[in-house]
């Protein structure tokens, strides 16, 4: 059986004469454009750009929602009400899944940013799982066929799959992982990954032999990889990009997004 492989990667997230990552270059390499909605980053006209150049690469669309927090890039963590949640989460899916309509795409997947997509995890991990029924809840209400993408054998997997939606099971490139399957905190030394021979070792292994090194050198087994990340915002994200998906090709692994029409 063929193995298969969707590389997502975080983009979209420029904001008025303000560029930020390697977009275009990138975009000839993954397979999925998680972009951003104009909370933590992006803005309309942003926005749309990235849109018509993922739609012009037969690249996947999937909303990429984070906390609103321009200055802090999403990464710092926000109190909310479940409703709070939700709203906010529903409220960036449709901002672009209108811009994507508008271009003659379709929007494919839905996958929470930084501080967002964190607090997700590793409150599942302690049993409190509001905001990732709110994520649930909210693509429920939106369009049930979107898939969702959640950390990889994570709590959040199984309780998203529990409401009845997709899932794809995400692994992550170009950072680094504690024992339970969070990342390491980016205020800490060594949580981004940036040497190519490194990560191409890391994602061979995650999706040949479903096993996550750790940052202590732990192995964590029975891996379940649908999707990889890289972040735009590395400083060798295209030479990562570009190398994984060569390096993919020569191990006869196929990219792309399982629910993109033209993967």
């Amino acid at each position: 059986m063929t193995l298969k492989i969707d590389m997502n990667c975080d983009m979209g997230e420029s904001f008025g004469h303000y560029v930020l990552g390697f977009d275009e270059e990138i975009l000839k390499n993954v397979s999925s454009a998680n972009i951003a909605c104009g909370f933590h980053a992006g803005d309309y006209m942003v926005m749309a750009k990235t849109v018509e150049m993922a739609i012009e690469n037969g690249v996947a669309t999937g909303a990429h929602p984070g906390y609103p927090d321009l200055q802090g890039f999403g990464r710092r963590a926000m109190d909310m009400t479940f409703a709070e949640f939700k709203n906010m989460i529903l409220y960036q899916i449709g901002a672009l899944d209108a811009i994507v309509k508008a271009r003659g795409g379709k929007l494919v997947h839905v996958k929470c940013h930084g501080a967002l997509g964190n607090d997700a995890n590793n409150r599942a991990i302690k049993g409190d799982y509001e905001v990732v029924e709110a994520l649930g809840q909210a693509v429920l209400e939106y369009n049930d066929k979107l898939a969702v993408v959640a950390f990889a054998k994570s709590a959040m997997v199984d309780k998203l799959r529990e409401m009845g939606l997709y899932v794809l099971e995400e692994v992550f490139a170009d950072r680094a992982y504690n024992v339970d399957c969070s990342l390491v905190s980016r205020k800490l030394p060594g949580s981004l990954i940036t040497d190519p021979s490194e990560v191409i070792e890391r994602v061979l292994k995650m999706v040949k032999d479903g096993v996550i090194i750790t940052s202590d050198g732990q192995e964590i087994k029975g891996v379940n990889a649908d999707t990889i990340c890289f972040h735009g915002d590395t400083p060798t994200a295209v030479e990562l990009t570009r190398q994984a998906r060569e390096a993919f090709e020569r191990e006869g692994i196929e990219v792309g997004n399982p629910l993109h029409q033209d993967a």
